[in-house]
Order: C-alpha cells, then sequence, then structure tokens
C-alpha cells in the first residue's frame, strides 16, 4: 500500500522558499531572541539592584542594633577571667573500671606477630 505524498498541490512561494533556503526562517528567529535578551537586560539589572539595595538596608539597620548592645571587648579582662578559673577548687576522681578489664586498657585481640613471622614449630 502506497503512502500519500506529502506535497501539496499549490505550493506557496514562502513555503518554497524556506524549504530550499532553511536559514531564512533560523536567522531572524536567532536575531530576535539575542536582541530581546539585550533589550531585557536593564529591566533584570533594576531587579538584581532593588535586591542589593534591601540586603544593604537591613544589614546597615542589624548593624546599628548590634552597636548599642555590643560590649566593647578588652584582652585583659579575658586574661583575668581565665586565670581565675584556673585557680578554682577541684580534684581529680578515679572512676572503676569495668570487670575483666586490665589496669592499662583493653588487651588486644589479635596478636600483633604475623602468620609468616610464626615459626612453623609452632603453627
Amino acid at each position: 500500500m502506497p503512502t500519500f505524498h506529502s506535497n501539496p498541490i499549490n505550493p506557496s512561494p514562502l513555503q518554497n522558499t524556506l524549504r530550499r533556503y532553511p536559514a531564512l526562517f533560523g536567522i531572524p528567529l536567532v536575531l530576535i531572541i539575542v536582541g530581546a535578551s539585550f533589550g531585557l537586560q536593564p529591566f533584570t539589572q533594576t531587579r538584581y539592584d532593588l535586591q542589593a539595595q534591601k540586603v544593604k538596608q537591613l544589614s546597615q539597620e542589624e548593624a546599628l542594633r548590634l552597636d548599642k548592645s555590643k560590649k566593647k571587648f578588652d584582652i585583659r579582662e579575658e586574661y583575668y577571667k581565665l586565670n581565675a578559673m584556673t585557680e578554682q577548687d577541684w580534684e581529680q576522681k578515679r572512676i572503676a573500671r569495668p570487670k575483666d578489664v586490665p589496669e592499662w586498657g583493653v588487651p588486644p585481640t589479635r596478636p600483633d606477630v604475623f602468620p609468616d613471622q610464626v615459626p612453623d614449630s609452632k603453627r
């Protein structure tokens, strides 16, 4: 069963031209897209400028609030605080070890000697 042909009976001259030269359709389309991106650039720049301005305003307001409640840092005062902490009375207390644990920690679970280092008589 033959398929139907897609050729129209009376093609328009525009269809013939676009079929022969597809760049006549593609090049103007690409130019419009690129031109539109350059045309919209001021609007997008304005959007980002407004966003940056909002962020700057918030940070300045926060800085003003922080300056009022901020205590000045003095290295000598911190030094004396640390010295006072070391002079506090404290004593070291030993905690009881669990049963079956030797004085110096847990015994090794495997020997440190590799099988090729063991003499043949002990294998």
